[in-house]
C-alpha cells in the first residue's frame, strides 16, 4: 500500500473510535503514521489500541471534545510521547433525531457543541503544533446534511455546516502559517449509527440507495482514501474545500 508520503506523520483522531474514524486510524496507522485517538469512553479507546495492534504507535487520550481542557490535554499527550502533531481529524458528533418543534433546549445544545465547539476547540488547542509542523494538515468531517435537509435533523444540519464554514475559516486565516483545512462532506454510510437510523425510520436503506446515482450506501474505506490524500502532500494547494463522498447524492436534482 502506498503511503502517501505519510511516513512519521503525527495524527490526531477525534471521535476515534467511531464508525468513520476508526477505518481512518486504520488506514493512517497503515500508511506510517503515529496515532492520538481522543474519545469519552475509556474501555472503548483501550479496546481500539488492542485490536490496532501497534501500542508504541497508538495512544488514547480520554477527554470530551467541547471541553477545550481535555482538548488541550490530548494535543499535550502528542506533544509528550511523539513530540508533536501534524494532522488533526476533527470526526467527534452526535446526532438526535427529532423535528424541531420537539427537540428540547438541552438536545439542541448536545449536538451543536459536539460538532462545532468540538472542532474549533481540538483545531485551536491544536494551532501551535500546527503552526509548527512542516506539514500542518485540518481535516474536519461535515456531512451532505449540511447543505441538504429531512424533517428530523435541525441541530444536526446546522452543526454540520456550521463545521463547513468553520474549517474555511481556518483555511482564510491559517494559510500564512501552511495550514491547509478541508473538509469531507461524507453521504450515507454504513456505520453503527446509520444502522440504527435504518431501524428507526421506515425505508431508509431503499431511499437512499435509490437517492444515491450509485446505488448504495457508502463504506467508511471510501472516506479513508480521501482522508489520507488531504493529509498527504499531494493535496498542499488543497485548502478550504468541502468534498462530497457521497455516490453522486448531492449532484442528483
Amino acid at each position: 500500500m502506498t503511503s502517501f508520503g505519510l511516513d512519521g506523520r503525527r495524527v490526531l483522531i477525534t471521535g476515534g473510535y467511531g464508525g468513520i474514524a476508526r477505518h481512518m486510524a486504520s488506514r493512517f496507522l497503515q500508511a506510517g503514521c503515529s496515532l492520538i485517538l481522543m474519545g469519552r469512553d475509556a474501555d472503548k479507546g483501550r479496546a481500539l489500541v488492542e485490536e490496532l495492534g501497534q501500542d508504541d504507535k497508538v495512544l488514547f487520550a480520554q477527554g470530551d471534545v467541547t471541553s477545550f481542557d481535555d482538548c488541550t490535554s490530548a494535543v499535550a499527550l502528542a506533544h509528550k510521547h511523539f513530540g508533536g502533531v501534524d494532522v488533526v481529524v476533527a470526526a467527534a458528533g452526535c446526532n438526535r433525531r427529532l423535528p424541531p418543534e420537539d427537540m428540547p433546549i438541552e438536545v439542541w445544545n448536545e449536538v451543536w457543541r459536539s460538532h462545532v465547539d468540538g472542532t474549533f476547540f481540538i483545531c485551536r488547542a491544536a494551532f501551535d503544533a500546527l503552526k509548527a509542523s512542516p506539514h500542518g494538515k485540518i481535516i474536519t468531517i461535515g456531512s451532505v446534511m449540511s447543505q441538504r435537509a429531512n424533517e428530523v435533523s435541525p441541530a444536526y444540519g446546522a452543526g454540520k455546516g456550521g463545521v463547513v464554514q468553520l474549517t474555511q475559516s481556518f483555511a482564510v486565516s491559517w494559510a500564512k502559517y501552511a495550514i491547509q483545512a478541508n473538509c469531507i462532506l461524507p453521504g450515507w454510510i454504513d456505520t453503527p449509527l446509520t444502522k440504527q437510523a435504518r431501524l428507526d425510520i421506515p425505508g431508509l436503506d431503499d431511499d437512499v440507495k435509490k437517492r444515491t446515482p450509485a446505488g448504495r450506501w457508502g463504506t467508511p474505506s471510501d472516506l479513508a482514501g480521501v482522508a489520507l490524500f488531504l493529509a498527504s502532500p499531494h493535496s498542499d494547494f488543497v485548502t478550504g474545500a468541502a468534498i462530497p463522498v457521497d455516490g453522486g447524492y448531492l449532484a442528483r436534482a
